[in-house]
């Protein structure tokens, strides 16, 4: 590889114009000397041609459907194979890349040869406020992603070896219940092939709001982190991580009104870590001492989930 490696950046979206726009704009804009393309991918959504009017000089735009699996995960794949840089990027539509953001990452992955992908951090807007969420490490294993998931990795942060996408680790996976957690199970899968670099600066601006998260599909959280657990035997390494997945499970079905499988959960969680607070949260939840909605607003307020 010589020169400034060409980057592809991968923009899933459907029927989010303004907000697709912004997040392609801050994408153009960045100051990487390099080649820049950017796969719009529209999601069970008609492709917006016009969006290719914004390409300037090593700065082209490309509009595709998504021809895989509907929903997040066959989108990024439909992008990421459709790409032709050097290293493949993730931007949501409805985040935006901040100033140095492309250059910084290239620079890190292209000084680290056995690496794969590079993250970095966050800045989180939810009601109006900004929380600044950044990991202080620059490398990340495996075992650091079974004990805690890292919420700082947000897809949008994240720059990939296109090699790695095709003859390593992999694509997306497309068959995780619902799509939810897709993004924690690539980052397991490529920390098993290699530790993450990461940036300790947020670089991404993440919007959280309704249209975000999965604040009213609690049975697919249930089923997408169980699956999760069965798919890495390796949580039975990290008993606190594995209790931490175990209390989001139990506060997904009490948050569904499944009070029994809360507390079945809920028990399971404490048993590997007494101090799991999800379970406790859970716990409170199936009790109707607190409402679920209540508890989340208050972390994203904080710039945390649960």
């Amino acid at each position: 590889m010589t020169g400034h490696p060409s980057v592809s950046t991968v923009v899933p979206t459907r029927d989010r114009p303004e907000l697709l726009r912004a997040a392609v704009r801050a994408i153009l804009d960045q100051d990487y000397p390099g080649p820049v393309e950017v796969v719009v991918v529209h999601d069970q959504s008609e492709p917006d041609q016009s969006l290719t009017r914004l390409s300037r000089r090593d700065r082209q735009i490309r509009v595709v459907p998504n021809e895989r699996t509907p929903g997040l995960a066959g989108a990024r794949n439909s992008g990421a194979l459709a790409a032709v840089g050097d290293f493949v990027a993730f931007c949501d539509d409805d985040d935006e890349w901040l100033p140095g953001k492309l250059r910084a990452q290239v620079e890190a992955l292209t000084a680290a040869p056995g690496a794969e992908v590079v993250t970095c951090g966050i800045r989180v807007s939810y009601e109006g406020k900004t929380v600044d969420r950044v990991l202080t490490r620059d490398s990340v294993t495996l075992a650091d992603l079974l004990r805690d998931r890292m919420t700082e990795l947000h897809p949008s942060t994240f720059l990939i070896r296109a090699a790695a996408l095709r003859a390593g680790f992999g694509l997306v996976d497309e068959e995780i219940p619902g799509g939810y957690a897709e993004d924690y199970d690539f980052l397991l899968r490529a920390a098993r092939s290699a530790p993450l670099v990461n940036l300790c600066t947020p670089y991404v601006l993440v919007r959280w709001h309704k249209q975000s998260y999965f604040a009213q599909r609690w049975e697919t959280i249930s089923a997408a982190l169980q699956w999760l657990l069965e798919r890495y035997p390796e949580f039975g390494t990290q008993p606190a991580g594995a209790a931490r997945v175990s209390g989001q499970i139990a506060f997904a079905n009490a948050a569904s009104g499944d009070r029994r499988a809360a507390l079945r959960w809920a028990r399971h969680a404490l048993r590997r870590n007494p101090r799991e607070p999800r379970a406790y949260l859970a716990l409170a939840v199936a009790g109707r001492v607190l409402r679920a909605d209540t508890v989340l607003r208050t972390l994203h307020r904080r710039g945390r989930g649960i």
